[in-house]
């Protein structure tokens, strides 16, 4: 019966690397080992190795199996073991399978029963599903995330007992209890120790390279899905705070005019191009549909006050919900502080088209347009010929213009 099994997902393991070879490539990283069943229900992975319940993956069907087999690599290519920091062990781990298991379906697996999936989650990190399961903590993962230490003592106990990180005690004479005895009882691998911090980095690096090379090749062959490629090209860029990226463009901006100006006689006859730093034109744009807080718009513009006195920008501020602010325009010179007025008002539904209809009515042609949204509303159906940035809180896209995460 073993080595059925063990055929089960050596079948599965190669119709993936035929099928899907960027899974295929990360599944092969990770070798199968039986796990004993007292510790492991289902299937487990300490991001070294596959473990496997045998009467579970008995009654899964091949179909299955594949999908199984690719969540426990995925969980460790996107290296969710070492991306917790201080959150909640257990809401954490519910986070990172609902980020997982709808990649998997968009990419044509089929899932077991007790797989979690919310379609609301698609095309979310686990760190932007995360905050949103606050009234989900009776969820249960279908499998064991056993890199991680259980420091969650509101769930530790009952961790413990369905096979999770957490170690089970000993009596006072240092020996093995009766209840580790009976969990490493019946054959199979005992239950593998958390990752230490050091595995744990070191372990990232490799998943990081392993992710790079194993999407490389699935390009390669043309078998790598739109969604799926999207994910990893973001995991594998720097990741910035949104402070230091939208920096960055307004700095670009800044530097992207050349002037063929005559240079003096002294320098010589021939003219070439030279950057160019005037003074920028920018429009900041702001929801006041009610979605974004007064602590969050004052944290922005604290933010924009320190970029555009290094770029000698200046700023024309919008408010918007489903229509301009009465009092707007606020126009700020290179000099002035940028605060958030007084008369701001809103409340109403979320539109952006009244902002870039107002752009265009003033014949204006900005050097950057800066929307800070939640993207929940109308957007124009045509892309503006100007750089426009969304500065986005939560996990609504962006039809076009380069979105950044706030959260």
């Amino acid at each position: 019966m073993s080595d059925q099994i063990e055929t089960k997902l050596s079948a599965a393991r190669t119709r993936l690397i035929l099928d899907k070879p960027f899974l295929g490539a990360l599944v092969l990283r990770l070798p199968m080992k039986q796990g004993n069943a007292g510790w492991c229900k289902t299937t487990a992975t300490d991001a070294k190795t596959f473990y496997y319940n045998a009467d579970y993956i008995r009654e899964l069907s091949l179909e299955q199996t594949q999908f199984v087999l690719a969540h426990e690599a995925l969980h460790c290519a996107l290296s969710h073991f070492a991306r917790r920091q201080h959150r909640v062990k257990h809401r954490w781990d519910l986070a990172c399978d609902l980020a997982v298991n709808p990649m998997l379906v968009q990419d044509g697996l089929k899932p077991p029963e007790d797989a979690l999936y919310i379609e609301a989650f698609d095309g979310m990190i686990a760190e932007e599903i995360y905050p949103m399961l606050d009234d989900k903590e009776d969820m249960q993962t279908h499998d064991q995330h056993i890199y991680d230490q259980d420091e969650d003592t509101e769930h530790s106990q009952d961790s413990r007992m369905d096979g999770g990180a957490g170690q089970l005690p000993s009596d006072s004479n240092g020996q093995a209890s009766e209840a580790e005895l009976d969990q490493n009882a019946g054959g199979g691998s005992p239950q593998p120790p958390p990752l230490t911090r050091d595995e744990g980095d070191q372990l990232a690096v490799q998943w990081q390279q392993r992710l790079a090379g194993a999407a490389q090749q699935a390009m390669q062959a043309g078998k790598m899905g739109e969604a799926m490629a999207r994910l990893i090209d973001h995991l594998l860029q720097p990741q910035l705070p949104w402070q230091m990226l939208l920096a960055r463009y307004m700095t670009a901006v800044a530097r992207d005019d050349f002037s063929y100006t005559r240079p003096s006689r002294r320098e010589g006859d021939a003219i070439f191009p030279s950057l160019r730093s005037g003074q920028v034109d920018v429009i900041v744009a702001l929801d006041s549909s009610g979605s974004i807080t007064q602590s969050e718009m004052d944290a922005f513009m604290s933010e924009v006050d320190a970029i555009k006195g290094q770029v000698r920008a200046r700023i024309t501020l919008l408010a918007c919900d489903d229509r301009i602010a009465e009092a707007a325009p606020w126009e700020y010179e290179v000099w002035e502080e940028f605060t958030l007025p007084d008369n701001i008002t809103g409340g109403g539904g979320t539109d952006f088209r009244p902002v870039f209809d107002w752009v265009e009515k003033q014949g204006r042609q900005p050097d950057l347009l800066v929307y800070f949204t939640d993207a929940d509303g109308s957007f124009p159906g045509q892309e503006a010929n100007y750089p426009v940035i969304w500065l986005v809180k939560g996990k609504h896209k962006t039809p076009w213009g380069q979105r950044i995460q706030l959260n």
